[in-house]
């Protein structure tokens, strides 16, 4: 099985590799190819991702290019993480939003529309290309973000084959099984949502619901994302949220603790990868290795322990390492291969992706893109019917899916006039006259990405 990686010049290659090399042999992976049109990116970092597979797995034929044609040429399995404009155009997206008074997080935020006009056309271009040269029936996992935004334009433009994926809400499982000192595995949940707006309605250990209970452990505030949230609020609602919805709970907090903040998350993930490939440039990672991990270890850990710590005032303090030989939850090449390992199975199962809504969730409609747990069967990934709603969380989800509808009719039609109102119907920007300069601003920033728009 030949499995490839668009984006695999990215700082996060190296985790991708760890896990698809671990599962190689059991799932008959032997081909893995890292493409990325950055090459000294992928001099880098794809070098430590192949350098972490060849010590998990000597036989797996591991190959950078920066050929996508090559990538893909015969692929059964595609994972796209790109980041077209790189981290310079997400600062100055978060910053354009800022700007005028609203939130500018790439996902949840209204920099996520500007971050998709650059990464739509470019994952279409590698769908298209995949469908002409991949097996036939290829399967794409999209981790590119802003994940559901782009899940929803690849399917309006009709690649069924590419799946949304987010390693959100199983790190929030994972989280909860090691605050449980739990396998990994016995933790399971039944969500419902949008990408990284999402609800968990039930976790369960050993098949028992144990929401009620995570939800009264003061451990659960500590130890996992639950720290952005008050224990009231979920004692009140008796659902676990995606933690990126602290961004709508607390939007007020948010921007005034990201506008007192010396650098937004893109400015200071600008800096820190910028300086961190500084440091590993012109070093020989095949023969010295263990000083360049030194090296990314000490940035990587820069970025995990601040991560959401502007916009929420609460920081991680945790020492960050990466041994390559630990076994670990995955990831979203975790989220990957749990798919490739049901698909293998013969046996329908379950997982959390990205996927058209077919009835699931009420008020929306049946091709619309939700994240929700699914059965992957041999037709594809079927979400579960939900009992019971949360009537305020539906509310909010009805309102992000119609903007995440039109945003990427806009996208796909490259129309300003749909753009703005798009984006004056975005709860975090919920105002047209906003709305029109930061379209303005956005087509300015991303240049010729943006030629064609009308």
């Amino acid at each position: 099985m030949k499995l490839t990686v668009i984006g695999g010049g990215g700082v996060r290659s190296m985790f991708l590799a760890k896990s698809l090399a671990q599962k190689a042999q059991e799932l008959d992976i032997d081909k893995l190819y890292f493409m990325d049109t950055d090459p000294e990116k992928l001099r880098i970092y794809g070098a430590m991702a192949q350098k972490v597979a060849k010590l998990l797995a000597p036989r797996l034929l591991f190959t950078c290019t920066e050929s996508a044609e090559e990538a893909l040429d015969g692929a059964d399995y595609v994972i796209t993480t790109i980041r077209e404009g790189g981290d310079r155009l997400r600062a100055l997206d978060e910053r354009a939003a800022l700007d005028l008074g609203v939130l500018g997080q790439e996902t949840t935020g209204a920099a996520g529309f500007s971050f998709a006009m650059r990464s739509v056309p470019a994952l279409l271009e590698y769908c298209a290309l995949a469908k002409k040269c991949s097996k036939p029936n290829v399967q794409i996992f999209n981790f590119t973000n802003p994940a559901g935004l782009v899940s929803q334009a690849l399917w309006d433009a009709g690649y069924a084959f590419a799946h949304g994926i987010c390693d959100a809400p199983s790190g929030m499982l994972n989280a909860f099984a090691k605050m449980l000192q739990a396998e990994p595995g016995r933790v399971r949940g039944e969500l419902y949502g949008l990408n990284h707006l999402s609800f968990f309605s039930e976790v369960t250990l050993d098949g028992k619901n144990i929401l009620p209970a995570l939800i009264e452990n003061d451990a659960s505030y500590r130890q996992t994302d639950l720290r952005y949230f008050s224990k009231e609020l979920l004692e009140r609602k008796q659902f676990i949220p995606n933690e990126y919805l602290y961004y709508y709970f607390s939007s007020t907090s948010a921007l005034k603790n990201i506008l007192e903040a010396e650098e937004t998350r893109g400015e200071q993930i600008c800096r820190i990868n910028r300086l961190m490939t500084a440091a590993l440039r012109g070093k020989d990672i095949a023969n010295d290795f263990e000083k360049c991990l030194k090296i990314f270890e000490h940035y990587y850990g820069l970025r995990e322990n601040s991560y959401m710590a502007s916009e929420t005032g609460v920081s991680r303090e945790t020492k960050w390492s990466f041994n390559p030989f630990d076994r670990d939850a995955g990831g979203y090449a975790g989220v990957a291969l749990r798919y490739i390992e049901i698909v293998n199975s013969g046996k329908t199962d379950s997982m959390i992706l990205c996927a058209p809504n077919k009835g699931a969730i009420p008020g929306l409609e049946d091709d619309d893109v939700i994240e929700a747990t699914c059965d992957v069967t041999p037709d594809g990934p079927v979400p579960h019917r939900f009992e019971r709603f949360d009537e305020d969380a539906l509310e909010l989800i009805r309102r992000v899916k119609y903007y995440e509808r039109k945003a990427a009719r806009a996208i796909l039609d490259k129309n300003a006039a749909d753009a703005a109102d798009a984006l004056a119907l975005h709860p975090l920007v919920n105002d047209c006259d906003i709305a029109q300069k930061l379209t303005a601003r956005f087509l300015e920033i991303n240049g010729a990405y943006a030629e064609g728009w009308k």
